[in-house]
């Protein structure tokens, strides 16, 4: 499987992806650790890919989102965007009935 397709796999496979750097609770960039905190305050699940342990993902999921920074959050395989949109949805009401639809949708 090259990395498009790995990349592509994630997307279907969950509802609510934050591609970053390092982990929800060992982030390694402000940024990340905003975007992760943000999410975490929703009380929804979301699954993540540290983009450091993954060379490649690093490299080419910016191609494939057209979104140049990390970190990434994708909502049912659209990429939304880095923390400072997150925030934004956040606070103006739009991002947790998108996380709530995500996940009902995928039961």
């Amino acid at each position: 499987m090259n990395i498009e397709d790995e990349i592509n796999k994630q997307l279907e496979e969950n509802p609510i992806i934050l591609y970053m750097k390092g982990t929800p609770d060992e982030p390694y960039c402000g940024f990340s650790a905003k975007a992760a905190s943000l999410l975490k305050s929703t009380g929804i699940e979301f699954a993540y890919v540290n983009v450091i342990e993954s060379p490649g993902i690093f490299q080419n999921l910016p191609s494939v989102s057209n979104w140049p920074t990390y970190p990434q959050l994708f909502i049912k395989g659209e990429v939304i965007g880095g923390s400072d949109i997150v925030e934004e949805m956040l606070e103006n009401g739009e991002l947790l009935p998108m996380l709530q639809d995500a996940v009902a949708e995928a039961g």
